[in-house]
C-alpha cells in the first residue's frame, strides 16, 4: 500500500530528476499559489494515490498489448495539477511554443512531449493527466474542504513550522490570506 506514494520519489537517473525538478518547479509552485500549502500537500498525496489506483487499473488493460513501464517520479502528480489548472481556467486560448492553442489541450500536447523524456512511463502520466482532469471537473468533491478548514491547519503542526522557516514561502490556506500576501 505505501507505493502508492512512494513511487512519486524513485528516479533512475539524473535526466528524469532534473525534468522532474524542473516540472515540480514550474506546475506545482503555480498551483500551490491558487490553493494554498495546507491544500496542495493535501491533494499532492490525493493525487499521488488517484494516480496510480488509475495506472494499476489502465496497466492490467494495456499490458497484455504491450509492454507497460513502471509508474515512477513526480510527473504524474505534476499533470495531475496541470490538468487541473487547465480545466479550471478562465483563459480561453494561450501560446503554446509560438501558437495560439486551446488551453485545455495544453496537458495534452505537454503529455506527447514528456513521452520523450527518459524514465518517464506514459501509462503513469496520462493516469495523473486523467485525475487531474477528473478533480477539475469536479467528478473528485470529495477531495474538497472547506478554507476554514485549510485555515485551521496553516495552525497546527507540520504546517505551523514550515510558516517559520525563512526563505521558505508559505502560501496560507484562506483566500483572504493569500490575497494580503499578494498586496504586500
Amino acid at each position: 500500500v505505501h507505493r502508492l506514494v512512494t513511487y512519486i520519489f524513485v528516479y533512475e537517473d539524473l535526466i528524469s530528476l532534473t525534468c522532474g525538478a524542473i516540472i515540480i518547479w514550474y506546475f506545482a509552485g503555480s498551483f500551490e499559489k491558487n490553493v494554498g500549502t495546507v491544500k496542495h500537500c493535501f491533494l499532492t498525496v490525493a493525487f499521488a494515490v488517484l494516480s496510480a489506483l488509475l495506472y494499476l487499473l489502465l496497466e492490467t488493460v494495456v499490458s497484455r498489448a504491450s509492454e507497460v513501464e513502471d509508474a515512477k517520479g513526480f510527473m504524474p502528480v505534476a499533470f495531475a495539477t496541470l490538468g487541473v489548472s487547465t480545466t479550471r481556467s478562465r483563459m480561453k486560448r494561450t501560446l503554446f511554443f509560438g501558437v495560439r492553442v486551446p488551453v485545455v489541450l495544453v496537458p495534452w500536447f505537454m503529455l506527447c512531449i514528456a513521452w520523450f523524456i527518459p524514465g518517464s512511463s506514459l501509462l503513469s502520466n496520462l493516469s495523473g493527466l486523467l485525475a487531474g482532469e477528473a478533480y477539475g471537473l469536479g467528478y473528485c468533491f470529495c477531495l474538497d474542504f472547506p478554507e476554514s478548514v485549510g485555515s485551521k491547519l496553516d495552525r497546527v503542526f507540520p504546517f505551523s513550522l514550515l510558516r517559520r522557516i525563512p526563505g521558505l514561502k508559505y502560501i496560507p490556506g484562506s483566500l483572504a490570506e493569500r490575497r494580503a500576501l499578494e498586496n504586500s
